[in-house]
């Protein structure tokens, strides 16, 4: 049953975890995009111009990059609730590298579910000023994201104090 349960709770975490990453480290990009296309139709008097590179489907890109972002999420709830199972049933609850994860992706979460979600639907809904400072303090948060979840990466991997000789 262990290796059951390990092997979901890896497969969560690729599956979950992973798309989450890279859409929540597309979306500023797109969202620098978005802006530059929007201030270029503005200019041209035509707000339908799909004028520049993407074809002025930069806002439908941010949706769906933001849409990913909330249902990956929800699907890598699946990932701590494996995990503890997985560790329950190997006895290592209360190892030292097993409490550091569940730090360190308690954060991650509330990091995504805190502040890159709720700043992604504050600029689908363009109630974040056109400055730079929306896009690059998504980039941020998304690499803060990313690094926790390395870093939780690792640590199940190594697993410090394993007998396993890995």
């Amino acid at each position: 049953m262990t290796k059951f349960l390990l092997a979901v709770h890896v497969l969560a975490a690729v599956m979950a975890v992973g798309p989450v990453a890279v859409a929540a480290s597309m979306f500023p990009p797109a969202l620098r995009r978005a802006r530059a296309e929007s201030r270029e139709t503005a200019g041209s008097g035509d707000p339908g111009d799909p004028g520049g590179p993407g074809g002025g489907d930069a806002p439908a890109t941010l949706r769906t990059l933001h849409r990913i972002c909330r249902v990956y999420a929800g699907v890598g709830l699946a990932v701590p609730v494996f995990g503890f199972a997985t560790a329950s049933s190997l006895g290592v609850l209360g190892s030292g590298w097993l409490i550091a994860s569940i730090v360190l992706t308690a954060a991650a979460a509330g990091v995504l579910a805190l502040l890159i979600l709720p700043a992604q639907s504050e600029a689908l809904a363009g109630t974040v000023a056109n400055s730079l400072a929306a896009p690059q303090r998504l980039a941020m948060l998304t690499g803060v994201f990313n690094l926790l979840w390395a870093t939780v990466t690792v640590l199940m991997i190594v697993r410090p104090g394993s007998t396993t000789g890995v």
